[in-house]
């Protein structure tokens, strides 16, 4: 059932959704903020209140990378993001899975059409954004991977020793294979990456983690 944020009782839903289901009360002061470069940021899952002050800031469009949900959080944003004229875009990415070469070149078209300044945000603002950040440094800004790998580490809570290591498994795989023959990153996603493949070789190899996967729970 969809709420209704015209009726009392579901925006009082919505808000404990936002505040309590999607543990909003642990973003109350940390938006997890970084500017990336070139006009773009990265944070966590804003508030309205949030969003207000962002439209102060001059921010032009948010993208979600959450997805659209039924759930109070998400329409939160997008009534705060109408009420101060900030363009929403949902594009979503997954933080611990691989990710289709669509989506990839989904998120290269993104960021050439959309208006700046700009903010990319996923729940916690460490892994969507992550994968994000490093395509945008390298799309957009220039950087090599090698270089705009930098955007998945612990400075952002970035953990890469549980299931959203497979984020940073997929940049190993195209560096380690760069090295011995050399490829645009573009081309090595589009004629050698195979989605599976990586995936497998990733599960393979990882032996879990108790404080990703069972402890933080994280998106």
């Amino acid at each position: 059932m969809t709420l209704d944020l015209n009726t009392p009782k579901d925006r009082r839903q919505a808000y404990r959704d936002l505040t309590w289901g999607d543990h909003g009360f642990l973003r109350a002061r940390f938006a997890n903020h970084h500017d990336i470069g070139g006009g773009m940021s990265r944070e966590n899952q804003p508030s309205p209140k949030r969003i207000a002050q962002l439209a102060k800031d001059g921010i032009k469009t948010i993208i979600n990378l959450r997805g659209e949900s039924p759930k109070g959080f998400y329409l939160l944003e997008v009534e705060a993001c109408k009420a101060h004229g900030i363009k929403l875009i949902n594009h979503r990415m997954y933080s611990r899975d691989t990710h289709s070469v669509e989506a990839i070149k989904g998120a290269r078209d993104l960021f050439e059409r959309i208006e700046y300044p700009a903010m990319m945000h996923c729940k916690s603002g460490a892994d969507r954004t992550g994968i994000m950040g490093v395509l945008y440094r390298h799309f957009k800004m220039g950087d090599s991977i090698e270089e705009a790998v930098e955007q998945l580490s612990l400075k952002y809570l970035h953990v890469r020793q549980g299931k959203t290591g497979m984020l940073d498994f997929f940049f190993n795989d195209y560096i380690a294979y760069n090295k011995h023959t050399p490829i645009e990153f573009i081309d090595w996603v589009e004629t050698v990456y195979d989605q599976a493949d990586v995936k497998a070789r990733f599960m393979a190899q990882w032996s879990g983690n108790p404080i990703t996967e069972l402890i933080l729970r994280r998106e």
